[in-house]
């Protein structure tokens, strides 16, 4: 007998152009999967009662290096290049294993909290072979959906970045890919974090392609952000390489030349963007309408919590802003009107769902509330009063909501927060990430005065 969950009453924005918006409207569950979504439903079925609220798509965040969690706001007011030294040269080689578990624990609940229902996890902490058994499985105890990047080691910035002769260990990718992702239809998934070229010797980068691609499992790379990583032309090399692919998503994008856009959308592959972390640590503008411009569909991601903040409102607003802002001068500059075409409130959203789920390649179970998918949905409160009154249902969740608005949150029919809690061992998981902090600071301050 199935298990069925009826949530009803709220305004149901479903991201589905077939189903459009419901002013009221009703969710139906039956154990994993979204059963149906009209504007009346009756069912014998656990009530959640949605009345003035908001009922979207779960966010999907599709970049977070979640291992940072234990060094939350080390590096405020870091550049990219500080960012090298001051975190990954500082504290990555640092790292135990029980020190990314606390991480990924605490990251994991943090995105849940959130309403991101769904996290590609950029992992590239892989130290040691304990390291990814630790970060897997604080994933799987907090039962979030999660794409799992397997990365490098990072045990000193030398070995790790510029002209890099480090592989990946395919023998530990395998173990980890028959121990836990035997299958792709689960909650976790599995992914290759490459660093690519300029970062690696053209031998690594084609080792690690080539082993993705037999393993079959999508490959996502940090390209043409700040200073330096912005002039090697990263995806130029990559097709020279003749390594492009629709497997492949490209991290941040900020100074792509037109012919790299161009190539990225002949070969399929898809596009994060990380709009606070770009325009804070000066990897760039965030591109987001010059991906709509060639015709791709952008995602939106945290990237570190060590310099910006954790949630997908945060983001949405640092894209829409910096975007029109970025439009807005420039027409100034030239004394033309600005443009219909700047990008819209709703637009946002799409990027913060729909598109996260096709990015992370995940868009036939999730991004989007259509029967068939798996249900992965947040309610928000719409009556406090950083919302309320609601005007616009989609303007009210991409400018007005926080976090402190998410009051449910279902992933897989499963409720991992209710009422505004999580249905989860806060006081545990704060408790040990503290206790990571405390242990990699103090490491830190033991060396320089060592």
């Amino acid at each position: 007998m199935s298990n069925k969950m009826l949530v009803r009453g709220g305004h149901v924005i479903s991201m589905d152009p077939e189903i459009g918006d419901l002013p009221s409207g009703g969710v139906l569950i039956e154990d994993d999967k979204i059963a149906a979504v009209q504007p009346e439903i009756q069912a014998d079925a656990e009530v959640v009662d949605a009345t003035g609220s908001i009922v979207i798509p779960g966010f999907v965040d599709t970049h977070r290096h979640t291992w940072e969690a234990a060094i939350r706001g080390c590096a405020p007011n870091a550049t990219l290049d500080d960012y090298f030294v001051e975190v990954l040269d500082t504290f990555a080689p640092l790292y135990r294993a029980e020190d990314v578990y606390a991480s990924n624990l605490a990251g994991a609940l943090e995105c849940l909290d959130a309403g991101i229902t769904t996290l590609v996890d950029w992992s590239h902490i892989n130290n040691t072979p304990d390291h990814p058994d630790a970060a897997i499985r604080a994933l799987q105890e907090v039962g979030i959906r999660s794409q799992y990047a397997y990365g490098s080691a990072n045990t000193s910035l030398a070995d790790y970045w510029f002209e890099s002769k480090l592989v990946m260990p395919d023998d530990d990718i395998r173990r980890i890919r028959d121990t836990y992702f035997s299958s792709d239809d689960g909650l976790l998934t599995l992914a290759l974090a490459t660093r690519g070229p300029g970062f690696c010797l053209a031998d690594v980068v084609q080792s690690e392609w080539a082993l993705a691609r037999e393993l079959s499992v999508p490959i996502t790379v940090h390209v043409a952000m700040g200073r330096l990583a912005g002039r090697f032309g990263m995806v130029k090399q990559l097709h020279d390489m003749n390594l492009l692919g629709s497997d492949t998503t490209y991290v941040h994008c900020c100074y792509f030349s037109d012919e790299e856009w161009q190539l990225v959308a002949d070969s399929g592959g898809t596009v994060s963007i990380a709009p606070q972390v770009e325009m804070q640590m000066g990897h760039g503008w965030p591109p987001t309408m010059k991906a709509i411009e060639y015709g791709l569909r952008p995602s939106l991601s945290i990237d570190v919590v060590t310099t910006v903040p954790g949630d997908m409102f945060s983001q949405m607003r640092a894209a829409f802003g910096s975007d029109r802002a970025r439009v807005n001068a420039e027409c100034w500059q030239a004394d033309e009107p600005v443009p219909e075409t700047m990008l819209t409130a709703r637009q946002m959203l799409e990027m913060a769902t729909v598109n996260g789920a096709y990015v992370a390649g995940l868009e036939d179970r999730t991004g989007s509330l259509t029967p068939g998918k798996q249900a992965d949905l947040v309610v928000l409160d719409a009556g406090s009063l950083n919302v309320a009154p609601v005007i616009d249902p989609v303007a009210a969740v991409t400018l007005c909501a926080d976090t402190s608005n998410v009051d449910t949150v279902i992933v897989g029919g499963v409720v991992r927060k209710r009422d505004g809690k999580l249905l989860a061992d806060v006081d545990n998981a704060r408790r040990q990430v503290e206790a990571s902090r405390d242990y990699l600071v103090g490491q830190v301050e033991e060396r320089k005065s060592a």
